[in-house]
């Protein structure tokens, strides 16, 4: 570990320690990404003790070697036992230990271990960590805008093999190999939508061919150091129809004014709105989904972009702007940007990912 790498997770911990410290003795950390944020490690099924002055991290014995490396700043606890019993081991050697804070993440089932297996009192303590991980520094941007430039050379060399005949799922898997290929692997699992298959969000790449004429979406993402970009982009084979140009306009415009819109201090809501008004203006109806959200070592973080959130934006954080026009049994389109907010407006991540034009 970098001496520039021990002294930004010491900044993170000291953050930590100062939201937990009032009226708690020990912050344990179980999700995934929280812990990797606090450690470096890059590992599985590991959880994190934060006490006030030490950092424990405990794995088991598939890991061991690996956080020799990673995590230079923690006592490794190696479990021969349950996590729940190890917790309590840990635990009993901090002898003024009277309250633990445990994420609100963790399940019933662990809460029920925990209780039962340590003789101290816990409470759950939501959003301190995914709070100070809304504001990414340098080397987290650094690591999206990676993302970000493999992911679009990974679609330049994926797009040209969408011609009539190739399945979703062949596309799919090209652009997952894409990203490999160039160091790095995939934020969620592939979307690539044919057709009228584009008008499900969510859907699951299948055997669908495309046509000599027709439409592609494709949802996808790169991970490089643990952080992910998300994208979406839209394109036609062949002859785009009247309605489809229509709307794919509309949802361009619709994107392209909400990520105008976007600066610290702005409320959250506004962006949403500004969206969801050209799409509306253009007679289509409303996406379900939300504008974005944001983005940074997992594909979906808080800010949450969407008429609900009464927050405003900072600067230094990341989202996605995804608008979408969706027509059942004829075509979906949703065009997908990552963006860094700034004081003075925002910087457009994704400007380089190629958009069709019609």
């Amino acid at each position: 570990m970098s001496k520039i790498v021990k002294d930004i997770i010491s900044n993170r911990l000291a953050q930590i320690r100062r939201g937990f410290k009032s009226n708690t003795d020990v912050f344990l950390v179980s999700s995934l990404a929280n812990t990797r944020y606090l450690t470096g490690f890059t590992g599985d099924d590991s959880w994190v003790l934060v006490t006030g002055r030490g950092v424990y991290l405990i794995t088991d014995s598939r890991y061991t070697e690996q956080d020799d490396k990673e995590c230079a700043s923690c006592k490794i606890i190696e479990r021969n036992c349950s996590m729940a019993g190890a917790v309590a081991g840990v635990l009993k050697k901090q002898k003024s230990v009277k309250t633990v804070a445990v994420e609100k993440s963790l399940s019933l089932a662990q809460f029920a271990a925990l209780k039962k297996s340590c003789d101290v009192r816990f409470k759950q303590l939501a959003g301190i960590v995914q709070g100070i991980r809304e504001i990414k520094d340098k080397t987290e941007v650094s690591a999206v805008r990676r993302a970000i430039v493999i992911a679009k050379d990974a679609l330049a060399a994926s797009i040209k093999y969408a011609k009539a005949g190739i399945t979703e799922n062949e596309l799919a898997g090209r652009i997952d190999f894409e990203i490999r290929k160039r160091g790095a692997v995939i934020s969620f699992d592939t979307i690539v939508a044919f057709g009228a298959n584009a008008s499900r969000p969510h859907h699951q790449p299948g055997g669908k061919k495309l046509k000599a004429n027709d439409t592609i979406l494709i949802d996808y993402g790169a991970k490089v150091d643990g952080y992910c970009c998300d994208l979406t982009r839209c394109f036609v084979v062949g002859k785009a129809t009247a309605q489809y140009k229509k709307a794919y306009n509309a949802v361009m415009s619709a994107n392209a004014v909400a990520i105008k819109m976007v600066k610290a201090g702005v409320k959250i809501s506004d962006v949403d709105a500004a969206a969801r008004a050209v799409i509306a203006d253009a007679d289509f109806p409303a996406y379900g989904h939300g504008t974005g959200h944001g983005l940074g070592l997992e594909v979906h973080e808080l800010p949450v972009v969407s008429a609900r959130t009464k927050d405003k934006l900072q600067a230094g954080q990341i989202i996605t702007i995804e608008p979408g026009v969706y027509i059942p049994g004829k075509f979906g389109i949703r065009i997908e940007d990552d963006v860094l907010v700034t004081q003075t407006g925002c910087e457009l991540l994704s400007k380089s990912c190629q958009k069709m034009h019609l």
